[in-house]
């Protein structure tokens, strides 16, 4: 599988975001963080922002939604433009329906788990699914310290993907930088989303390319990719 980075426009300067989209080129997607206050404590952005990133980018964006209610509003992410919709799994009230909508409405489907829920219980359901992501911090806020304890998470959800046969991508967010990335592409994650390690670098898209090698050189020798 391909080894894909997201740089995360959370950690962009807030009053240049076109230009700040535009300074990540040969990122695979831009994703965009949106946080409600309630379901994290923190407030970001909506879809106003989203509509108008659509117009200012390239680069499809992959927007991650920790917000309540997320039933009602991921749809409207997907017409906003989104060309990856990621809902939370504490969230959701029918996950299944609302990743059948979002793909039905021409996006990908994702769905994000906190660093304290499980995957086993969502087995099942990841068929429905275009991506997985697992939260290697706390969601609500960039520049935390990655948490090694989520590896092992990283580990049973690649075997999982691979028992069933799926192409299946799994994200991992949270504290990805140039000393955490390889240990994520070791465990299993192939689609990398870093914030401060890209846009806090005097060239982010250089600093993109430099987590690309990276990633691709620990995936090279990963187990758990040998047989792709």
């Amino acid at each position: 599988m391909a080894v894909q980075i997201n740089p995360s426009i959370l950690s962009a300067d807030f009053a240049r975001l076109a230009e700040e989209a535009k300074a990540v080129d040969g990122a695979d997607w831009l994703h965009v963080d949106v946080m409600d206050n309630h379901f994290v404590p923190n407030l970001t952005l909506g879809l106003p922002v989203v509509e108008s990133l659509v117009r200012a980018t390239d680069t499809p964006l992959d927007c991650h939604l920790m917000i309540e209610d997320v039933d009602r509003w991921a749809p409207q992410y997907v017409e906003a433009g989104a060309g990856s919709v990621t809902f939370h799994a504490e969230a959701a009230a029918a996950p299944v329906r609302l990743a059948r909508e979002i793909r039905a409405k021409g996006a990908r489907a994702s769905m994000a788990l906190k660093p304290a829920t499980p995957i086993e219980p969502y087995e099942d359901l990841l068929p429905e699914l275009d991506m997985l992501l697992i939260m290697t911090v706390e969601p609500g806020f960039g520049g935390q310290a990655f948490l090694d304890i989520m590896l092992p998470k990283i580990c049973r959800t690649r075997e999982l993907i691979s028992k069933h046969g799926l192409e299946l991508w799994l994200q991992v967010d949270g504290g990805v930088s140039a000393s955490t990335i390889e240990r994520c592409a070791e465990a299993g994650a192939d689609v990398f989303v870093a914030g401060s390690a890209v846009y806090g670098a005097a060239d982010p898209s250089a600093a993109v390319r430099a987590l690309r090698n990276q990633a691709e050189r620990a995936t090279a020798q990963a187990s758990w990719a040998c047989d792709d």
